[in-house]
């Protein structure tokens, strides 16, 4: 009987799971109480850090022909990549409009068929239909160049890491830094080490497209069946022949996903290499939100959005074709009669697209983007009125007005109790780094328009894609609709966000939601699709409705998914904040905008950039070891 007993008491004594995360959250909620308003840190613009990082950068600009490194390494790098770029706008202005349709619709169709063939054809001509060919033409050589030394740089990188655990571990942080880093925060130094034009667009380009190059070249060659090597190396091939002719090949797929969506990442960032002089149609797009004209810079994001769409299609056709599979002869013979006969037009037809066959729509753009805003605004004001009394302003009160230490001490217990210690400590670490540089409020601030837009972004997420899962019409109705947003400047919807919004946070969070949607969705949706049909056909036998299927058997076994949607919306709203620092958003964002714009506080921009990338670091660990942990209902009892 007390053997009974003694069993039984531990299961007497028991607290729920939830007595210890409730019991820190008193005690946190009563420290603020306690100690609000003291151990503050406000932001001082002349801190010493900011001015020294600006005389180390007057300190290089004086002594740039005196320095080896600029004599002998860097100013060799800046004559290759403008000479890759002269090479290349000189070869597409010698084919002119009818040799570049020609060749680009012959290419398409080998590809993909006549119908990639087609857009290939129709979305050439649409750049000289908006009357923007020949900065289309540039954008299309810049984006030529930096895709090129990407792939040249980051295919081979990816492979190495892809076949060695300790190369991956050594590359994954500088592809963070690289990729969570706000663009602005290196524009400001390539243009101090390269000067301003087409290489230091280019480089700038690369250094944002690089990253998904190397990370999913090293996803595709890491996930080679281990059995198809060993079976290589047991019939006598060298390491070297196993690569070329085993592990290569069948990552090949994967690989064509690399370079297509390092031609998306390098299209994303023609816009803003605009502000370092990089030619295209990132000029059109700055100067219309220069002019405040939604009318000059909608065509713009359109020819934009149009030449990623091409050549996405030319880039993914082959690789679903799959690696065994030949062209047809029909398919090559008329590709070979597009191209050529574009090449023969070349000298009958003017190289220039005729003025007379451009549509001009900028005064009727501007005259929609006007009554949207007379007719809008008591809508669009109660909203964003709403949200910044009721959200944004009580969010921001209580992260700049809580103790630091307090702030450092809940998102440790938070990363501990989601990821588990090392993503905790990372975690301290970056806050702690923050309040070293001199950014701590602006650092929370910037928190705040994050916190919403991401919490903003998940709940659409989750709803459409969830909705994209269910429903296959619903899905092929929206997926253009995200190709669109996805590949759409981000400064080209700014502009009817300014126009129904004003200069606030709200059009900053809005301008992010639209932006970090799209791969929020597609993830949720492949997540959803994922799900076994056994299961799902089980759930429903066992007489499930449809919502019970979805909240009891879908969403739990797509939470990896979902959580890398969260960690992925994470990422994407804080490449957004210095976009957002252009419309209002203030903090980091404006922070980075004014240290590039102005020599005297480049020291501030560039620390707000690097405070910026400790914010992301921070909230990419915790989501991202919160993906790794076991799922709640997978723990054993104790």
């Amino acid at each position: 009987m007390s053997s009974t007993t003694a069993v039984g008491a531990p299961s007497r004594l028991r607290l729920p799971r939830w007595a210890a995360p409730a019991g820190v959250a008193v005690l946190i909620v009563v420290a603020y109480l306690v100690f609000r308003g003291t151990g503050t840190l406000p932001h001082d613009k002349e801190a010493p850090q900011f001015l020294a990082v600006t005389d180390l950068r007057e300190w290089i600009d004086g002594h740039r022909n005196e320095s080896p490194l600029f004599l002998y390494f860097l100013n060799y790098i800046r004559l290759f990549v403008g000479s890759l770029y002269d090479l290349f706008s000189g070869a597409l202005a010698a084919l002119g409009w009818p040799g570049l349709t020609g060749v680009l619709g012959g290419l398409a169709w080998l590809a993909g068929g006549w119908r990639i063939g087609l857009l290939a054809v129709a979305g050439v001509s649409t750049f000289g239909v908006l009357g923007l060919w020949q900065s289309s033409v540039d954008t299309l050589a810049l984006v030529a160049v930096a895709v090129l030394l990407s792939l040249a740089i980051g295919v081979p990188i990816g492979v190495w890491a892809g076949r060695s655990a300790r190369v991956r571990r050594a590359v994954t942080p500088v592809l963070d830094v690289m990729q969570i880093m706000p663009t602005f925060a290196y524009l400001a130094p390539l243009a101090l080490f390269f000067h301003i034009g087409a290489p230091a667009g280019a480089i700038a380009t690369m250094i944002y497209a690089i990253p998904p190059a190397i990370r999913i070249t090293a996803l595709a060659v890491s996930e080679v069946s281990p059995t198809a090597v060993e079976a290589s190396g047991s019939l006598g091939a060298t390491g070297r022949q196993t690569l070329f002719k085993v592990v290569l090949p069948l990552a090949r797929p994967t690989i064509a996903l690399a370079v297509n969506q390092t031609i998306m990442m390098a299209l994303s960032m023609v816009v803003i290499a605009n502000l370092i002089a990089a030619p295209g149609l990132g000029g059109d797009i700055i100067r219309g939100l220069s002019r405040a004209q939604v009318g000059i810079m909608l065509p713009a994001g359109v020819a934009v959005v149009v030449m990623a769409i091409v050549l996405d299609r030319m880039t993914t056709a082959p690789a679903r074709r799959g690696p065994h599979a030949r062209l047809r002869r029909l398919d090559l013979a008329a590709a070979g009669a597009l191209a050529a006969a574009g090449l023969a037009l070349i000298p009958v037809l003017p190289r220039a697209w005729p003025e007379g066959w451009t549509l001009n729509v900028t005064a009727e753009i501007n005259a929609a983007v006007r009554w949207a805003e007379t007719s809008w605004y008591p809508v669009t004001t109660f909203v964003k009125d709403q949200t910044s009394v009721l959200l944004l302003n009580p969010l921001e009160s209580l992260l700049t007005s809580a103790p630091w230490w307090l702030v450092a001490l809940t998102v440790l217990a938070v990363a501990w109790r989601v990821s588990g210690p090392r993503a905790a400590l990372t975690a301290l670490g970056c806050l702690l780094a923050i309040a070293l540089l001199g950014t701590w409020e602006h650092a929370m601030q910037t928190m705040t328009t994050v916190a919403l837009a991401v919490l903003v972004t998940l709940v659409i997420g989750l709803l459409l894609g969830v909705a994209a899962a269910r429903s296959p019409r619903w899905s092929a109705v929206q997926r253009p609709l995200l190709d669109a947003a996805q590949t759409m400047p981000a400064f080209v919807y700014l502009l009817p966000a300014l126009a129904l919004f004003g200069t606030t946070r709200f059009t900053a969070i809005f301008a992010s939601v639209i932006y970090a949607v799209p791969p929020v969705v597609r993830l949720v949706e492949d997540g959803i699709r994922a799900v076994p049909a056994e299961v799902v056909e089980a759930a429903v036998s066992a007489g499930s409705t449809p919502g019970q299927l979805l909240w009891k058997v879908q969403l739990p076994m797509a939470r990896r998914a979902i959580l890398l949607a969260a960690n992925q919306g994470i990422v994407m709203t804080l490449a957004m904040v210095v976009v957002g620092g252009l419309v209002g958003a203030g903090a980091l964002g404006y922070d980075v905008v004014v240290g590039f714009s102005q020599r005297t506080d480049f020291g501030l921009g560039f620390v707000a950039g690097v405070a910026t990338v400790l914010l992301g670091v921070m909230l990419d660990r915790i989501t991202q070891g919160a993906d790794r942990r076991p799922s709640p209902h997978r723990r054993k009892s104790t």
